[in-house]
C-alpha cells in the first residue's frame, strides 16, 4: 500500500481538498486562488518528488491568511497520515538552495514534536499580492499538523521572490530526504523506539 493521504477541510472561512502521494514524481495540480502561493507549493511538490492535488477556496476578499494557514494545516495532516507510524523513514532532512542572489536553508526532523524556527536578517515582504509574512504562517501550520521540527533560515537575498522561492524549494528537498525510506532502519529511527 502506498504512502498516500486525502484530506478535506471545510470551515466558514475556507474549503480545502488535498491528495498527497509521498512516492510520486513531483507532479502537481494546485489552485488556491493565490498565484504566487500556488507557484511555491508547486516547487515543494516538484523538489520533494511528491504528487500533490490541491484545491482551496477561501475568503480572499477578507485576507489570504485563512487560506494559507488552512492549506498548511491540510498539507501537514496529509503528510502525517501518509507517513503512518513513520517506520523506516530517514527522519532527518536538510537542503541549501540558492536562487540567484538569495540563499535559504531548511532542516526538518519528522520527530512528532512540532516546532517552527525561522531565522535570518530579513523577512520577505509582499510578492505578487502575497504577503511574505504568510509564508511563516504556512510553515507553522505545516509543522504543527505534520509533527515536524522545522527550521527555515533565510540567509540573504535582495529579491523577496527569490528568497521565498529558495526557501520553498529547500523545504521540498528537505522533506524528500526526511520522508525517504532507509533500508538500514528497522522500525522507528529513534533510540526511544517511537516518534
Amino acid at each position: 500500500m502506498g504512502r498516500q493521504a486525502r484530506i478535506e477541510r471545510q470551515t466558514k472561512e475556507t474549503q480545502v481538498r488535498l491528495s498527497l502521494d509521498l512516492d510520486g514524481q513531483g507532479q502537481s495540480q494546485v489552485d488556491t486562488g493565490l498565484g504566487f502561493f500556488d507557484h511555491m507549493l508547486t516547487h515543494v511538490a516538484f523538489h520533494g518528488y511528491f504528487d500533490l492535488e490541491l484545491a482551496a477556496q477561501g475568503d480572499l476578499h477578507v485576507d489570504p491568511h485563512h487560506t494559507v494557514e488552512d492549506v498548511g494545516i491540510c498539507l501537514g495532516q496529509a503528510l502525517s497520515q501518509a507517513l503512518g507510524d513513520r517506520s523506516g523513514v530517514r527522519r532527518y532532512g536538510s537542503a541549501w538552495v540558492p536562487m540567484d542572489e538569495s540563499l535559504a536553508q531548511v532542516v526538518v526532523d519528522l520527530s512528532n514534536r512540532p516546532l517552527l524556527v525561522v531565522s535570518g536578517p530579513k523577512r520577505p515582504g509582499p510578492v505578487g499580492g502575497f504577503d511574505g509574512q504568510l509564508a511563516e504562517e504556512f510553515w507553522r501550520a505545516l509543522a504543527l499538523h505534520g509533527g515536524l521540527t522545522l527550521h527555515v533560515r533565510l540567509l540573504y537575498g535582495e529579491n523577496d521572490h527569490h528568497l521565498l522561492e529558495a526557501a520553498f524549494k529547500a523545504l521540498g528537498r528537505a522533506l524528500d530526504q526526511a520522508t525517504g525510506m532507509e533500508p538500514r532502519v528497522r522500525g522507528i529511527a529513534s533510540t526511544k523506539g517511537v516518534l
